[in-house]
């Protein structure tokens, strides 16, 4: 079998399983909706969902590219300083002391207490952006970093040897070395950002700033039209798993012809 088509089943092969059993859920929503007869103000059937999803297109997918918009941003964003600190701390033990520890107050403060406090200093877009780069950081920079130190020592000494210069090795040696961690930490930080996004929407939101899902969301549960509601976080869930597709599929292309986790066995 060709090489495409080999890789067309076996993306096949691994999507069925997930789609057959959320078909099984929408079915199994759907008919106790309408066995139980249960208001749509309480819990609305997927019909009715796929229904409002369908009414409210223009108003939903112009706050679904705004909210896409700021976590792209936020993603790249998280992923050039990410990348560039780690270097830079793979560099200097000094200079790792120093940055470490900022880094890990920014990840374990709540991104929902700092982002009304960026509102007042800062413009709604610029707020929301600076959440969701924020949330997006941390897996990238850790993951990067745990990745430029986790070399083999035999193979620095080797490079030590030879009279390796210090980029030489960081091209050949401790970027291979880290780019299966850097791509986990895209993985992570591509759904993350999307949540530091929604979570800062919502703060933004509040004050009628707001133009994203997050405030669609928010103004949906005002107006009681719980439809709108779950259409909104149906979009979100949508581009959450494809956010996560789309970087799975960039790390299985980086790796799969070299490192062991994505690697067929005897290819």
């Amino acid at each position: 079998m060709k090489e495409p088509m080999r890789m067309l089943a076996r993306v096949l092969a691994a999507a069925f399983p997930p789609l057959l059993a959320f078909a099984v859920v929408l079915g199994l929503w759907e008919a106790a909706v309408r066995a139980w007869e249960i208001p749509v103000y309480q819990l609305p059937a997927p019909s009715v969902i796929a229904q409002k999803l369908i009414e409210d297109r223009a108003l939903l997918f112009s706050s679904l590219l705004a909210t896409l918009s700021i976590t792209v941003q936020a993603f790249l964003l998280a992923t050039i300083c990410g990348a560039l600190l780690a270097l830079a701390m793979s560099q200097s033990r000094w200079l790792a002391r120093i940055i470490a520890p900022y880094a890990i107050i920014l990840q374990v403060t709540p991104i929902v207490a700092i982002a009304p406090l960026l509102l007042i200093y800062l413009s709604p877009h610029h707020a929301v952006l600076v959440c969701a780069f924020l949330v997006a950081f941390f897996p990238i920079l850790s993951n990067t970093a745990l990745g430029l130190a986790s070399v083999d020592h035999a193979l620095l000494d080797l490079f030590d040897l030879y009279g390796a210069s210090a980029w030489r090795r960081l091209i050949y040696l401790r970027a291979p070395a880290a780019l299966p961690q850097f791509l986990a930490g895209l993985r992570i930080a591509g759904g993350l950002a999307l949540i530091g996004a929604v979570v800062a929407e919502l703060a933004a939101g509040a004050g009628g700033q707001g133009s994203g899902l997050a405030f669609r969301i928010v103004e949906a549960g005002f107006r009681l039209d719980i439809p709108r509601m779950f259409a909104a976080l149906a979009l979100l869930s949508v581009s959450g798993v494809a956010i996560y597709g789309a970087l799975s599929l960039l790390s299985f292309f980086a790796l799969r012809r070299w490192h062991d986790s994505v690697r067929e066995r005897g290819g």
